[in-house]
C-alpha cells in the first residue's frame, strides 16, 4: 500500500527535515534533496508505520469490545 501525503503535510515535513539537517548536521538541505529523502522514508517506512497503526487500532478496538461484552454480561446477570 502506498502512503500518500497531502500537500500541506508534505510541505511541513520538508521544512522540518530541512530544519533538522541544519540543527543536527549544520548542513543546508535543498528542497529537492529534502523531497528525495522524504520520498525515500515514506516509501520505505510509511507502510510499516501505517500497518502498525492499523494493528494498534485493531487491538484497541478489540479490547473495548471485550470490555463492552463483559459489561453487557454483568448487566444480564444483575
Amino acid at each position: 500500500m502506498a502512503v500518500k501525503l497531502d500537500e500541506a503535510r508534505r510541505a511541513e515535513l520538508i521544512r522540518k527535515l530541512q530544519g533538522f539537517f541544519v540543527q543536527e548536521f549544520d548542513d543546508e538541505l535543498s528542497a529537492f534533496r529534502a523531497e528525495a529523502i522524504l520520498d525515500f522514508f515514506v516509501e520505505t517506512l510509511g507502510p510499516s508505520f501505517y500497518n502498525q497503526g492499523v494493528q494498534d487500532a485493531r487491538i484497541f478496538m478489540a479490547q473495548k469490545l471485550d470490555d463492552l461484552d463483559a459489561e453487557i454480561h454483568e448487566r444480564e446477570r444483575g
